[in-house]
């Protein structure tokens, strides 16, 4: 597994351009305050890239200056960080980095820019193969958080070790429906048990005592992004999910980070929901797919 310390550590790709010349890029396989920076002019979008090249990963590469790749491992996407002017040869120079690292086997999702999935799209079908735009994601932040007009019956729960059980439910019925990121259920345990030690895993509870929604937040540096906001089938469209997350957007608030969440872009009236409790939109960036039974490692 490939870490920061290894700071002696670097691949060289070299590239011969159709045009003529030649293109060489650099990478370390370590990040450091220069990346952290580089992130800064998109922090909303890729704020979980922040988050996991902090840690242990699988495959991690930058050149520090255009180019940032994270791959934490499966069920897992990985990130491709590309400036916003990247030309057409640093964005060729993301496609076959990505190629010379097996990542465009089929297996494997990228969270990126749309310059760069246009991009990666174009060259995909140059080789006779099909890329596509799975997911298109927004990117909110919410400064000043708006109460709902239409409060739930029940109450927030901050979750403790009693609710192991009832939390990998929620886990296995959430990743299901979204249909990513799937685990069995000793990881679905391991999560809970994780989620429900940080102190920022919670559920509603409605006047039955039911455990009808699910939402938890997670740190890093002065931002917490909000996640697994998930109701159970039986009882949507009762605005639990919208009163929890305010709640928790509210205890992020008060712990002195600024909240903020990704959605589908496609999911209409759940951003209509976020918006209408104070959050705003921020950035955008897409997930693209390989057809699982083609291969681009020829």
């Amino acid at each position: 597994m490939l870490r920061r310390k290894d700071i002696n550590k670097r691949r060289f790709l070299s590239l011969d351009l159709e045009m003529g010349g030649y293109y060489k890029i650099m990478m370390d396989t370590y990040v450091d305050e220069r990346d952290h920076k580089l992130l800064e002019a998109d922090k909303y979008t890729f704020f979980v890239l922040k988050r996991i090249m902090g840690g242990d990963c699988k495959l991690l590469l930058s050149d520090h200056e255009k180019l940032i790749l994270c791959f934490t491992g499966q069920p897992f996407p990985v990130w491709i960080w590309t400036p916003d002017d990247a030309s057409e040869e640093e964005m060729e120079g993301a496609y076959r980095l990505a190629k010379e690292n097996k990542l465009l086997s089929g297996e494997y999702r990228f969270n990126i820019k749309y310059s760069l999935a246009e991009y990666f799209i174009k060259r995909a079908a140059e080789e006779e193969c099909k890329l596509s735009i799975s997911t298109n994601m927004f990117a909110y932040d919410c400064p000043e958080p708006k109460e709902p007009e239409i409060k739930a019956e029940g109450a927030i729960h901050r979750c403790d070790m009693n609710d192991v059980e009832e939390l990998v439910d929620f886990l296995e019925m959430f990743h299901n429906e979204i249909g990513i990121d799937r685990k069995d259920v000793q990881g679905y345990r391991a999560d809970a048990e994780n989620y429900i030690k940080s102190g920022n895993m919670f559920l509603w509870k409605d006047a039955q005592d039911n455990n009808v929604a699910s939402c938890k937040y997670a740190p890093t540096g002065d931002m917490a992004s909000i996640n697994l906001v998930f109701t159970r089938p039986e009882f949507r469209r009762k605005h639990y999910a919208q009163n929890l997350v305010y709640q928790v957007t509210m205890k992020v608030k008060e712990a002195g980070y600024v909240p903020m969440l990704y959605t589908d872009a496609d999911y209409v009236a759940s951003n209509a929901c976020y918006e209408k409790i104070g959050y705003t939109l921020r950035g955008k960036l897409c997930t693209i797919i390989f057809e699982a039974e083609q291969t681009l490692l020829r």
